[in-house]
């Protein structure tokens, strides 16, 4: 085992944030600061000089902002970023330039919010010195075209459900962006702190052709609909009479998370059974796995990020493993993929 600690170089315009971080990740023993950073251009002759691993990146800065950084840092000398921000929609862009992770800045009044911070953080950095570097980034997301394939059949009874973590932001956007507007009904477990979920819903929805929002308890499903489970209930499939529903509900963390993949997809497997289909994309642990197996078990078509264009593959590895995946495919393919699973009689 490499026992050598992760270089962490640290980059915000706050002295006192700059100080905290620094005490509170230097206690960690796979650790060490090898640098602050006071904003990017700082921060670009420091990452230039010490060579971190991982570059803590604040996106409001002074003298240029971050998703400008970030760009062209992934240009000319690609660094995995985590960034560490209050709750603002540009950190959607920094994920689709290139950064592999974020943590909610804290209210620093607040011992708790600041205990669970530095353990959340110090948790991303972990796991982004074992992600990939995304490098081949499209250049922009928001012009992909959409699948060449047309969907053929339209089957209100179908379910596409979809689960990621690190690196499912941007993995997400690039299927939902080539499905037609008047696919099936989406349900979608990202896990993301409250706040966000709103805020990724709606840049989905600006960006894809169906509708996309943050899903609330009671919502119907329909076709051209996709739901994003809120950052801090467990959203369930249910049906009555009248079709499909979701249950967001406040609860215990399930697998590690709430709103937790395994949740969502152990709900679908048993309302929906063989009238949906699973997709488990990229990220760390094995949130879902267990759940794709129960919908696979009862008849589902299940898909599997593959290795190679995964952040992280972690989650779709474990599942393929346990036997819950049928096909692996790319992220760019996995769109096609699973139009011409719908168009199948």
């Amino acid at each position: 085992m490499d026992m050598r600690k992760i270089k962490v170089l640290i980059t915000d315009d706050s002295l006192l944030f700059r100080n905290i971080l620094k005490q509170e990740l230097s206690k960690d023993s796979l650790i060490e600061i090898v640098g602050t950073a006071i904003d990017p251009i700082d921060s670009q002759e420091k990452i230039n000089q010490l060579k971190p691993d991982i570059v803590t990146l604040d996106v409001e800065m002074p003298k240029m902002n971050g998703i400008t950084f970030l760009k062209k840092l992934m240009l000319e000398n690609p660094t995995k970023v985590v960034l560490v921000s209050s709750l603002n929609i540009s950190v959607f862009d920094a994920l689709d330039a290139g950064a592999v992770d974020f943590v909610k800045k804290p209210d620093m009044s607040i011992q708790n919010e600041l205990n669970s911070f530095f353990l959340e953080l110090k948790s991303k950095i972990k796991i982004a010195h074992i992600a990939r570097l995304r490098t081949n980034i499209p250049i922009n997301i928001e012009k992909l075209p959409i699948s060449s394939i047309k969907l053929e059949t339209l089957s209100t009874q179908k379910i596409i459900a979809i689960g990621a973590s690190t690196g499912g932001t941007e993995a997400t956007l690039e299927i939902l962006k080539k499905l037609p507007k008047e696919v099936p009904g989406i349900l979608v477990t990202q896990h993301m702190p409250p706040g966000f979920t709103k805020m990724y819903a709606d840049r989905l929805n600006r960006i894809c052709q169906m509708e996309v929002r943050e899903a609330v308890n009671g919502d119907r499903l329909n076709n051209g609909l996709a739901l994003i489970a809120p950052g801090d209930k467990q959203m369930r499939l249910a049906k009555d009479a009248k079709g499909f529903f979701v249950r967001c509900l406040e609860g215990e963390k399930v697998s590690g998370h709430c709103p937790s993949v395994d949740v969502l997809f152990e709900s679908v497997a048993k309302v929906a059974g063989k009238n949906s289909i699973g997709i488990i994309l990229t990220g760390m642990g094995k949130d879902g796995a267990n759940g794709l197996l129960s919908m696979r078990k009862e008849g589902a078509y299940t898909i599997g990020q593959d290795q190679g264009s995964c952040v992280v593959y972690g989650m779709p590895k474990v599942a393929f493993e346990i036997g819950a995946v049928q096909i692996q495919s790319p992220i760019a393919d996995i769109a096609d993929v699973l139009i011409k699973q719908l168009n199948k009689k």
